[in-house]
């Protein structure tokens, strides 16, 4: 339950603070006074979208904040752990304490924090459905959509259909997804074909030509060599010719000038022991160009003595490279790539045929299996649906609708959907002998606001829901229907929070908790706050909302007698 909502900067609510707690809490104001503000402070914390119109003039933001008392174990518990957030648990109890807030700036910014951490607004969303039910004057207009009308009954049938609901959505995804990827093997099967020819063709070009990777760059190297073979032979020969000459001029070569310089050295050595170091490079000189004359003479032999026919070849090899390249590239890595997850390819476009087969049966297998659930999704329908319309009926009854009667009928629809095959209808029937008709068409404001609340104290016993909130559900109603509303208002207060904002005494006097939003005027601005009443505060209140006349002598015995009446209904 919420046990309190703090408000500042939102609308003509400067700073108020809302103590709530168990039972049934009435919220009564003068028009103007915010009262609106407070269902619009509650939609924040449930993760409504936030409009920087409402924030108050003069202010840069407007700051909610709803202090809940949640289990301390559960869906919401698990949820705000999963989002960072921190219960205050309360010691020796199963309850803890949870901060939800929200903020709003006049940029458009909009922030939330859930148990004392930033979390998207969307989390707040999630959380609220759990712990929440909201009523106002567009949720009228919505419960005379089928779609609210389903999610009713539903909620009246309770875990019996739940469970039946939640088996048959888990085969019915799983059908959506096989149905998918068969139709579109199916509507593709000949552009598949396609493909896998064009890719086993492709495939089998590229094997018979058995490319290697690095091969395209040796050959680019290998022609390079072979274009310029003869300018390579007669610059190795020159440097040879430099190095180790076959003449018998001693100054013709690098070797002989070596040769005739050591032997220089060492005819005069013995003189003197420095030369032994210049001796010693001198053959180390020698040895090195010997080498290197050696290197030059097996390159030379290296070099093909028929480079033309080798050259052809090889600029053969590369244009066969390059064909694969330009078509499969762009580069011959990626060729061979090609090659290697083009098999897998064609394994998965080979095996279409089966792959379609194999979907057939599991699509005729989840079919038959939604037929079985959805037949059984009907019979529960039909069965809760007469139970609603019963119980619905005795609380229009109550409601002083005592000649009406609600009747939710079942009916088959077109073909399946995510609900099942069902389409439900709440019918009202106004008097004896008149026709019923949908609820979208012919009932007033007020009667659907009696049949809401009569649907959610029906509703309640199978699906309770933590906290009620009612915007105005007693609009276009007064006089016995008023009382009556009340009477239903307290009730639902015995196993839930039930919260409503109320123009109406007879409503606000079955309340346990009575909270007034009061306008005050300092010149241009108008602030308002929130008053817990008790006492001769909350009589002359009652009065006012009664006659206009807070001081009036019969408003004020008026009040107390629908108070004292609350009391004695409610004991």
């Amino acid at each position: 339950m919420i046990e309190e909502i703090s408000i500042r900067g939102l609308g003509v609510i400067g700073e108020a603070r809302l103590p709530l707690g168990p039972g049934f809490t009435a919220l009564t104001g003068e028009t103007g006074a915010g009262k609106t503000m407070v269902v619009t402070a509650l939609g924040l914390l449930l993760g409504e979208r936030a409009d920087a119109s409402a924030i108050r003039s003069g202010s840069t933001q407007a700051i909610v904040e709803g202090h809940w008392l949640v289990a301390a174990e559960g869906a919401v518990a698990d949820r705000v752990r999963d989002a960072g957030g921190d219960l205050d648990v309360v010691p020796g109890s199963s309850e803890a304490g949870l901060l939800l807030s929200r903020s709003v700036s006049t940029e458009g910014r909009s922030r939330a924090a859930v148990g004392g951490r930033a979390a998207p607004v969307g989390v707040l969303n999630e959380i609220g459905q759990q712990l929440v039910v909201v009523h106002g004057q567009s949720d009228q207009i919505r419960l005379r959509s089928a779609t609210a009308q389903r999610d009713a009954l539903d909620r009246f049938a309770g875990r019996k259909l739940a469970n039946i609901l939640g088996d048959y959505q888990d085969v019915y995804r799983r059908w959506q997804v096989a149905q998918g990827e068969l139709d579109v093997l199916i509507a593709e099967s000949d552009r598949r074909s396609r493909e896998a020819e064009e890719l086993r063709g492709a495939m089998a070009e590229i094997e018979a030509v058995e490319p290697r990777r690095g091969e395209d760059v040796e050959l680019a190297d290998r022609a390079n060599r072979l274009t310029n073979i003869e300018d390579l032979r007669i610059a190795a020969a020159h440097a040879q010719e430099l190095v180790s000459s076959q003449s018998t001029d001693e100054t013709s070569d690098v070797l002989a000038l070596l040769d005739t310089a050591r032997r220089q050295i060492d005819r005069v050595i013995e003189h003197d022991p420095e030369l032994a170091p210049i001796a010693a490079a001198l053959a180390d000189a020698t040895a090195v160009v010997s080498e290197i004359s050696a290197q030059l003479s097996h390159y030379l032999g290296g070099l093909d003595a028929d480079g033309g026919r080798e050259l052809e070849g090889v600029q053969q090899r590369r244009a066969e490279l390059a064909t694969l390249v330009r078509k499969h590239g762009p580069s011959l890595d990626d060729v061979l790539d090609y090659l290697d997850t083009g098999s897998g390819r064609l394994l998965e476009l080979d095996n279409d045929s089966d792959r379609i087969q194999s979907l057939r049966a599991e699509v005729e297998g989840d079919r038959a299996r939604i037929v079985e659930l959805a037949a059984r999704l009907t019979e529960v329908r039909t069965d809760f649906a007469a139970q609603l319309s019963t119980r619905v009926t005795e609380e229009l009854d109550a409601l002083a609708m005592s000649n009406s009667k609600l009747t939710v009928v079942v009916e088959d629809r077109a073909d399946y959907s995510q609900s099942g095959k069902d389409v439900v209808s709440f019918l009202l029937q106004p008097h004896p002998g008149a026709e019923p008709r949908p609820l979208g068409r012919g009932a007033s404001g007020g009667e659907l606001s009696r049949v809401m609340l009569a649907i959610e104290v029906v509703i309640a016993g199978s699906d309770p829901v933590p906290t009620f909130i009612f915007d105005e559900v007693d609009a276009g109603v007064g006089g016995a229907s008023a009382i009556e509303i009340g009477k239903r208002l307290a009730r639902l207060a015995q196993n839930a929070q039930v919260i409503v904002v109320t123009h109406l005494a007879q409503v606000a006097a079955f309340a346990n908790n009575h909270l007034s939003v009061v306008k005050d005027s300092d010149g241009s601005v108008t602030a308002s706050s929130v008053r817990q009443l008790d006492g001769d505060d909350r009589i002359s209140e009652m009065a006012r909302l009664l006659s206009g006349l807070p001081d009036s002598e019969s408003g004020l015995a008026h009040a107390r007698e629908l108070i004292d009446m609350a009391r004695q209904a409610t004991a």
